[in-house]
C-alpha cells in the first residue's frame, strides 16, 4: 500500500538532511512530482557506482501510466537523484519484475537504463521531475519498455530484481486480455537485427552502456556492472545502444559485457550503424571545437578592439601635445630673436660709450619726453632722497650724534616734505593715465 502524502513529506524530508545540496529545490520538485504521479513512492536507498563507491540517494520509485493502443498500462520505473539536483539530470531506469522483460529501443536498453533528449539537455532552470516524467509517457506510449515473459520462462523467474513497487499502487488498472496483475503491456518480442542509432553524444564523452543498477544495495555481481561513476556538475547520457538480437532470452542479469559484436553473435550492428556512429562523434567534436574556436576568437577580437579604441585615444592625445609643442616652440624662437635683436643694441650702445671721450653727466643720462613724465621723475627722486635723510638721521640718533630734540624737528620736516612729493607723484600718475 503507497504510504499517504504526509508519510512521502517525511521520507523526503529524512533524505534531504545532509546530503543534497539545495534541499529545498529538490524537496519542492520531488513532492510535485509525487501529487501529479501518485503511483511513485520516495525511498532512501544506497546506489552503487562502477568504481564502488555507494552512495545514499532519494529515489521515486513505483509505476507510472502509459497509453499503449487503446489500454492503460502501469510501467515500474525509477528514479535516482543525485546529491546535487537540479544541476545534474536524474537517472532512470525501467524496473522489470521477475514475469516481464525489458523490450530494447531507442529511449531504453537492454538493462533498462532509460535515454530521452529530456535528460541529455537537462537544463537547472526550465527542467523538473515533472516534465521528465511527461517525456517517458510520451516515448512509452509510442513503444513500451517492457513485455509479458513467455510463459515456459515462467517457472524459473530471475531473482536479481524484487518487486520494486506497491502490489496495487494507485492508478492501477489491470492488463488486458491476461489474468494476472501484469501492469504492462503484452507485446511479442521485438524481431531481430533490430538496431538503433546512437544518441549524439557530448565532445569527449566515451559512447558506453551503463547497467541497471542493483537492488537490494547487496549484491554478488562485480562493481563494474554498476552505473558509471558519479561527477559534480551537469552529465550528460551515453549513446542509445543496440538490442540483442533476440530480447526474449535475456535474464535481469544481463550486462553490459552481454552486448557483443564478434562473429558469434548474430549481432543487430552493421558496418553502416558503426560508420553512422563514428562520423555523428565526429561531427560533434569538430562541432565542439569550432565553438570553442570561434569563443576564443571573438574573446581575442574584443581585446583588440579595445586595444584598438585605447591607442587611437592615445593618439589623440599625443596629436594634441605636438601641436601644443610646435605653438611654444615658435613662440620660443619668436622669444629667442627678439632676445638677440637686443642684445646686438645693447652691444653697439656698449661699444658706443666706450670709445666716447666725453664724461657723462648722471643728470642728464635720463631724459624725459614731456614735463609730466619730468615732473614725476623729479618727485620721485626726492622722495627717495628724503627716505635715505630719515634713515640716516634715525643713524645719527642710535648713535647719539644728534639729540632727540633735534631729531624729532628734521624728522617732522622731512616727513612732511615727503608727504607733498608723494601727492605730487599720484596726481602725475592720474593725469598721464598710468597704472599703480
Amino acid at each position: 500500500m503507497s504510504l499517504s502524502m504526509h508519510n512521502q513529506e517525511q521520507v523526503v524530508v529524512q533524505a534531504m538532511s545532509n546530503r543534497y545540496q539545495n534541499a529545498d529545490k529538490t524537496k519542492t520538485d520531488v513532492m510535485t512530482a509525487l501529487l501529479n504521479y501518485r503511483g511513485l513512492a520516495p525511498k532512501l536507498d544506497k546506489f552503487v557506482f562502477n568504481d564502488g563507491i555507494d552512495r545514499e540517494l532519494l529515489n521515486l520509485d513505483g509505476t507510472i501510466p502509459v497509453h499503449y493502443k487503446g489500454s492503460t498500462y502501469n510501467i515500474p520505473v525509477c528514479i535516482w537523484l543525485l546529491d546535487n539536483h537540479p544541476f545534474s539530470p536524474p537517472m532512470v531506469y525501467v524496473k522489470p519484475t521477475p514475469d516481464m522483460l525489458i523490450k530494447a529501443s531507442r529511449h531504453v536498453d537492454q538493462n533498462g537504463k532509460v535515454f530521452l533528449p529530456y535528460l541529455h539537455e537537462w537544463n537547472l532552470n526550465s527542467s523538473d521531475l515533472v516534465g521528465l516524467i511527461q517525456m517517458m509517457i510520451m516515448a512509452f506510449n509510442e513503444v513500451p519498455p517492457v513485455y509479458a515473459k513467455p510463459k515456459s520462462a515462467l517457472p524459473n523467474p530471475p531473482t536479481a530484481y524484487p518487486t520494486p513497487y506497491p502490489t496495487n499502487p494507485p492508478g492501477y488498472m489491470p492488463m488486458p486480455g491476461v489474468g494476472g496483475n501484469l501492469p504492462y503491456p503484452t507485446s511479442q518480442p521485438p524481431p531481430t537485427s533490430t538496431a538503433y542509432p546512437p544518441y549524439p553524444s557530448q565532445a569527449g564523452y566515451p559512447p558506453t552502456s551503463t547497467p541497471y543498477p542493483v537492488y537490494p544495495p547487496a549484491h554478488s555481481g562485480t562493481p563494474s556492472s554498476y552505473p558509471p561513476p558519479y561527477t559534480a556538475g551537469p552529465t550528460y547520457p551515453p549513446p542509445y545502444p543496440p538490442t540483442t538480437s533476440n530480447p526474449g532470452t535475456q535474464s535481469s542479469g544481463t550486462t553490459a559485457e552481454n552486448i557483443s559484436t564478434g562473429p558469434n553473435n548474430t549481432g543487430t550492428i552493421t558496418e553502416e550503424h558503426i560508420r553512422a556512429s563514428l562520423v555523428s562523434h565526429a561531427m560533434d567534436r569538430a562541432k565542439a571545437k569550432l565553438r570553442d574556436g570561434y569563443g576564443g576568437a571573438q574573446a581575442e577580437v574584443s581585446v583588440l578592439m579595445q586595444q584598438q579604441a585605447d591607442l587611437n585615444q592615445g593618439k589623440t592625445k599625443l596629436e594634441g601635445l605636438i601641436a601644443k609643442l610646435d605653438h611654444e616652440q615658435s613662440e620660443l624662437d619668436k622669444n629667442i630673436r627678439i632676445l638677440r635683436e637686443r642684445e646686438g643694441e645693447m652691444k653697439s650702445l656698449v661699444s658706443r660709450l666706450s670709445s666716447s671721450t666725453q664724461s657723462l653727466d648722471v643728470d642728464e643720462a635720463v631724459t624725459t619726453t614731456a614735463p609730466l613724465y619730468k615732473q614725476l621723475l623729479n618727485a620721485y627722486a626726492e622722495d627717495q632722497a628724503t627716505q635715505d635723510a630719515i634713515y640716516y638721521l634715525g643713524e645719527a640718533l642710535r648713535r647719539e650724534v644728534i639729540d632727540l630734540d633735534t631729531y624729532l624737528r628734521h624728522v617732522r620736516s622731512l616727513s612732511r616734505k615727503q608727504f607733498q612729493l608723494r601727492a605730487i607723484m599720484i596726481k602725475c600718475r592720474t593725469k598721464g593715465n598710468m597704472a599703480g
